[in-house]
């Protein structure tokens, strides 16, 4: 059904350097292609089979917004009520947190090795925004449902999710947790160089993040979660709020608009890992494409050819989530900016000097400077990335560049410093974590 896939998924391993992936695909309810493609595990010459079960990064959060929306049809939460806590803005609510709008910031953490991680998400989880007054991807929403499905059903997550999502749709291989323990085989992750990362990832947003599964139990959860669902919640899923020309999100989903068949997607990317998981209603088609390296290249590439020759008009824009933010040069004048960065440490003073040629310097307390280019977008009024690290102790495990996004806002520059790493060329991927930023001139 798909010609020529099996030399074209093996020239695209090769081209792209990716150990291994698994491709399934599912037609009205049943699995109608299983094939995958490499290894495994390289060093002991494992073959990858369409029973090895691989880490879905991020599109785990399709699996965990469907455990939400059970919640919600057996009456133990509302999709509109505010979700308990203390907030600077009013409480965001269930359906906001769902739709990466109820006002948190960008964030990742994950530690390798045995144990929970020394990252403490909850000292990162404040609202940078006003809830719905804007889309921001967030792990930290997804963190916060996570906590409040384990507060009103009175189970881990991971049982939760197993017993009411995985195990009536026939996931016999599904798993939520750092590490996977079988049944299936499991596809080590690799870097983009080929180093293997530990086979335990801890983090502190497993909802968002920390789901297994094989492609075949994918493509089914793709083809069965709306029997899961009342007909309304079910609709709730596809109500997407804009986020370009092309596409919306929706409860847990990318959904496509414009001319053509609706295509619901959701994409995975971390240390090792890129997934994508994409069903077309209409034609009662589901795709999932697993591979285990952090390059997205392969992944891509294999998900082009698959959707290409099974949806009519297809485009990769039908998928890929890009905000509607572009790019323009920064155009402040030249100056001296002070302030500091907000950590959990407290506030460590900061310095940024804009130069005339639009590139700027940035001075941390320690004393250690840096220089590079500035640009800016419709949302913010200056953008820089520095090899500076915060002098903070969750900063110092793996987070060695800052980079900052700031709007111009009542004679004060405002926003964002991110702490985090360039990928994993060397050693593993590093956490990505957001601290508020507020300088004068």
């Amino acid at each position: 059904m798909v010609d020529g896939l099996a030399e074209y998924c093996v020239e695209a391993l090769r081209e792209h350097g990716c150990p291994s992936a698994s491709v399934a695909v599912a037609e009205r309810g049943e699995v109608v292609l299983a094939e995958a493609y490499g290894m495994a595990e390289v060093a002991a010459g494992i073959p990858a089979t369409p029973g090895t079960a691989y880490a879905l990064a991020s599109v785990t959060k399709a699996v965990t917004a469907t455990a939400v929306c059970l919640a919600a049809d057996d009456g133990l939460l509302q999709l509109d009520e505010p979700v308990p806590g203390s907030y600077r803005w009013p409480a965001p609510t269930v359906r906001q947190l769902l739709q990466h709008r109820g006002g948190f910031t960008a964030h990742y953490d994950f530690h390798y090795g045995e144990g929970e991680g020394p990252i403490d998400a909850g000292r990162y989880a404040e609202l940078y925004r006003e809830p719905g007054s804007g889309f921001e991807y967030a792990n930290l929403g997804y963190r916060l449902l996570g906590r409040l499905l384990e507060e009103v059903t009175g189970q881990r997550l991971g049982d939760f999710v197993r017993e009411r999502v995985a195990e009536p749709l026939g996931l016999t291989d599904w798993h939520l947790g750092p590490s996977y323990p079988g049944p299936a085989p499991t596809a080590v992750k690799y870097t983009v160089d080929g180093r293997a990362y530990p086979a335990h990832c801890a983090s502190s947003h497993p909802g968002a993040t920390e789901g297994w599964a094989t492609a075949t139990d994918l493509a089914l959860f793709a083809q069965g979660y709306e029997r899961l669902l009342q007909p309304e919640t079910a609709a709730a899923v596809r109500a997407a709020v804009p986020l370009n020309a092309h596409l919306g999100y929706g409860l847990g989903w990318v959904v496509s608009s414009g001319a053509g068949p609706v295509v619901q997607s959701h994409g995975g990317g971390m240390g090792g890992v890129a997934a994508m998981l994409a069903t077309v209603p209409e034609q009662q088609l589901s795709v999932a494409v697993l591979t285990n390296c952090t390059n997205k290249a392969a992944r891509d590439a294999i998900v082009r050819y698959v959707l290409t020759a099974l949806v009519p008009g297809y485009t990769d824009q039908r998928i890929a989530p890009v905000i509607d933010d572009p790019e323009r040069p920064m155009d402040l004048p030249p100056g001296r900016w002070t302030g500091s960065v907000g950590t959990p440490e407290g506030q460590l003073p900061l310095v940024l000097d804009i130069l005339a040629d639009r590139t700027v310097e940035v001075e941390l307390s320690t004393g250690e400077r840096a220089t590079a280019p500035a640009t800016a977008s419709r949302a913010y009024d200056l953008r820089t990335f520095v090899p500076l690290q915060l002098p903070t102790a969750d900063a110092l495990i793996g987070s060695p560049m800052l980079g900052l996004e700031l709007r111009l806002e009542q004679g004060r520059l405002t926003g964002q410093a991110r702490t985090f790493k360039n990928g994993d060329s060397e050693g593993l991927l590093g956490n990505f974590l957001s601290h508020p930023c507020e300088l004068r001139p």
